[in-house]
């Protein structure tokens, strides 16, 4: 009897030790909260992937869930033609320019740095799924500090429905695969991560900026 409350007792140990290990720590948001900041510099994401059209996907959804957020983010189309008209295309680049420059040219509080992990189409034997990762970080331009950190993935598979049959699954990668690169779901797909990396409603996502209602609330 002793024997099963004690393994008892262990397996609950366990399964406890399971359970917070899944639970993300807490954010620190002492610096974001303390610097305060106003405005937000979009800059290009680096690609780590290897689709080329993943930067500039990703871009073209991050102002949105920023706006709502209550932060005033800068007009894409005019940050990439002043970074042009300056010599610079590649994302890296851009993204290598010193903060004490940036100020001087848009006069932002903060910039945005990405980096997009995943990007595209993958084909298994049994499956197929476009997957979209990145992760950011939110650097004060004008004391070098990090405010923010994060990261977010999307993937076409997260509603897909099991199935038993090997030829359904084998029916259904190919049909996936093709519906995948007939409808460009890789930007759709772009546009969910993104929302979900910069949501302030997630655990750990960024704050609310001082143009909304809720700032200050969380």
């Amino acid at each position: 009897m002793k024997r099963m409350i004690k393994l008892a007792l262990t397996l609950l140990i366990a399964l406890l030790a399971t359970a917070c290990a899944h639970q993300p720590l807490p954010y620190d948001y002492t610096a974001l909260k303390k610097n305060k900041p106003k405005s937000i510099l979009v800059l290009p994401p680096v690609n780590s992937s290897p689709d080329i059209n993943a930067s500039y996907s990703l871009l073209s959804h991050l102002t949105l869930p920023l706006a709502e957020s209550g932060y005033y983010v800068y007009p894409v189309a005019v940050v990439n033609e002043t970074f042009k008209q300056n010599g610079l295309v590649h994302p890296s680049e851009i993204q290598s320019v010193e903060a004490a420059k940036l100020v001087e040219i848009f006069g932002a509080d903060t910039a945005l740095y990405i980096d997009v992990v995943k990007y595209g189409t993958s084909y298994n034997i049994i499956s197929s799924d476009v997957v979209v990762s990145a992760n950011a970080k939110l650097m004060d331009l004008r004391t070098g500090e990090m405010l923010w950190n994060g990261s977010a993935t999307a993937s076409s598979a997260e509603n897909q429905a099991a199935s038993s049959s090997l030829i359904a699954l084998l029916v259904t990668a190919v049909v996936n695969q093709i519906i995948n690169t007939t409808t460009d779901q890789s930007h759709v797909m772009a546009g969910v991560a993104s929302y979900r990396l910069l949501n302030p409603n997630r655990v750990n996502g960024l704050l609310y900026g001082p143009r909304s209602p809720n700032y200050g609330l969380n």
